[in-house]
């Protein structure tokens, strides 16, 4: 019986090994985002990932317009912006 148990628990092992390196190179379902090689980017005031104007958030501030990767970092633009400007 012992035997047994120690059989399939080894074969569990090498089951989870084989699926973990079969997964791994999986290629994923979702095709990415591919941006126009023309597209211009900007720089992320915030978290400083570079953001094509299609895919990016723009906010103004001073009449310059800001790109921004997501809303979150948006908040934080305008949060640090209250930050500074509070007397």
């Amino acid at each position: 019986m012992i035997r047994f148990l120690v059989m399939c628990l080894l074969l569990y092992i090498g089951y989870r090994i084989v699926i973990s390196m079969v997964a791994g190179k999986k290629t994923p379902d979702t095709p990415t985002k591919n941006h126009d090689a023309g597209e211009e980017t900007h720089r992320d005031p915030v978290c400083g990932v570079y953001v094509s104007e299609g895919s990016a958030i723009i906010g103004r501030h001073d009449g310059q317009r800001h790109y921004f990767c997501s809303m979150n970092c948006l908040e934080k633009y305008r949060e640090q912006l209250d930050h500074t400007s509070s007397p």
